[in-house]
């Protein structure tokens, strides 16, 4: 009966699995044209204390291909005490970049949508491109938004994040963590059922933020910025948000450097799902959490003679040969093939991992720019 109830679990899992490699591949590569510079974008940058990541996002800012009139970028501080304003004004002040530092305007729970929303205030130019300070923007990211803007009809693009970091093992875990939810993204969206997006990368019109009434109704909830803003896109013009599949417009973060870090951020993210409107990503991290949750009974069931160790092994192989397969593929677009040589590994610690953060989000609190917040269910 033990077997049934797990094998049953995995035929869903492997089903919701093999619906996302469909949709990966229903996405389809967006290559430049070469089209002449039209749209004009405001860079929204929040920011607190990131004197030590800044430099890589500034030099990247200066390297931007675009054309320096057809842009401008809003700094928005939250209230940092370290160098970062310094730095930022020492990097831009003799380029030709419109740029302007103001300070975060709290009225929320929030640090990050109340960023988001004062910067919006001030923004010359209807399209809003969200990144984040310890992000890298690749030379042609603009170029790619406004081609893809040019060519389709567009109201919300999201776009994708590539994180990189030391060869350690932990790194390489970590990546494969991320690339399974970029992976997810895309295939969400191949599917024409989009679910996630991150707000590292992320493209909207001010005249749909403010018909969406942006952040309005999730303000309680510290993250999000980026998921609950596309549910409300979403329920407005779903055929007109777009995934932006283009190696041209991969934005680039580092991976935490220790655990605590690690596990903070996870918290930080799986803290949202509790308060998701749409049914998909609830029903989507169920199944994922279960699943996981099912690995790891095996070992006591196994043990207690529950449940044959070659059954045991069957499932983790058919459970960890579909993972692999749309991993493959999210590593093959960002060009992040070899960290695969960690995945037997990393799959048989991932399920501990999942599990632990899934069941702990939500009723534990989580430490983010030297902040504490609590998971708030609305």
């Amino acid at each position: 009966m033990l077997s049934i109830c797990i094998i049953t679990i995995i035929i869903i899992y492997l089903s919701l699995m093999i619906w996302l490699n469909i949709g990966f591949n229903k996405v389809e590569s967006f290559s430049l044209q070469d089209l002449s510079n039209e749209t004009k974008f405001s860079i929204v940058i929040p920011f607190r204390n990131e004197a030590e990541m800044l430099p890589q996002l500034l030099q990247s800012i200066v390297n931007l291909n675009y054309k320096k009139t057809y842009f401008e970028i809003v700094f928005v501080d939250d209230d940092s005490n370290d160098s970062s304003i310094r730095l930022i004004n020492e990097s831009l002040k003799n380029t030709t970049i419109d740029f302007n530092i103001i300070n975060n305007i709290r009225s929320s729970n929030s640090p990050k949508k109340d960023a988001i929303t004062t910067a919006i205030k001030y923004a010359k130019y209807d399209w809003i491109i969200t990144t984040d300070a310890d992000c890298i923007l690749p030379k042609y990211w603009l170029d790619c938004y406004d081609e893809f803007i040019q060519t389709q009809t567009c109201i919300a693009i999201a776009g994708p994040v590539k994180f990189i970091g030391s060869s350690s093992f932990f790194t390489r875990f970590q990546i494969m963590d991320t690339l399974s939810l970029q992976a997810a993204t895309i295939g969400g969206f191949g599917q024409k059922k989009p679910f996630l997006c991150n707000g590292a990368n992320f493209a909207y019109q001010i005249s749909a933020f403010n018909t969406v009434n942006g952040f309005d109704g999730n303000t309680s909830i510290a993250s999000g910025d980026d998921i609950f803003l596309l549910e409300k896109f979403i329920k407005f013009q779903k055929e007109n948000v777009h995934y932006l599949k283009s190696d041209k417009a991969i934005v680039t973060t580092a991976v935490n450097t220790n655990l605590k870090a690690l596990i903070n951020q996870r918290l930080r993210w799986a803290s949202k799902t509790v308060n998701y409107k749409a049914w998909l990503p609830r029903i989507i991290g169920l199944i994922v959490f279960i699943t996981n949750f099912s690995i790891i009974t095996l070992i006591p069931l196994t043990l207690f003679y529950l449940i044959s160790l070659k059954t045991a092994l069957l499932i983790f192989l058919i459970k960890a040969s579909i993972d692999l397969l749309l991993l493959f593929k999210a590593s093959r677009f960002f060009k992040q093939e070899p960290i695969l040589l960690s995945y037997v590994f990393a799959s048989l610690l991932y399920p501990f991992f999942n599990s632990y953060i899934a069941i702990t989000s939500s009723f534990t609190s989580y430490q983010w720019k030297g902040r504490t917040f609590k998971t708030v269910k609305r």
